[in-house]
């Protein structure tokens, strides 16, 4: 990748330098400010993406994930000559269901709340 993957330099346990490798700045800089504009287009897997990660990770890290994935996805669109498949805004939700309900619960619970769940 166009120096989008942060390395991952650790030695005896001890976490060191995890600023992305310097790359093509025009590459870099065009993927960039293409994921700026993915993440405001409504109901898509990309801004579900970036909210998600920019609440843990900030805006920045977030929108170099988010260039890194558009990225891979262009990689495997031309590889395997496909067209691009919008996952859309609530696969990621979808996908992990039960552990965010799990979580949202528990954190419910840490708030003092007793709740009796149902299935809709």
């Amino acid at each position: 990748m166009p120096g989008l993957c942060p390395r991952l330099d650790e030695s005896a346990g001890k976490r060191r330098s995890t600023r992305t490798r310097h790359a093509t700045p025009w590459l870099k800089t065009a993927l960039v400010q293409a994921a700026w504009a993915a993440t405001r287009k409504k109901d898509s897997y990309l801004q579900a993406q970036f909210r998600r990660l920019k609440g843990r990770r900030g805006p920045k890290k977030a929108i170099v994930a988010v260039a890194a994935s558009m990225l891979t996805a262009a990689y495997f669109m031309l590889r395997d000559e496909k067209d691009y498949h919008e996952l859309g805004g609530r696969y990621l939700d979808d996908r992990d269901k039960h552990r965010i309900t799990q979580r949202l619960l528990r954190r419910l619970h840490d708030l003092g709340v007793q709740v009796d769940v149902k299935a809709a």
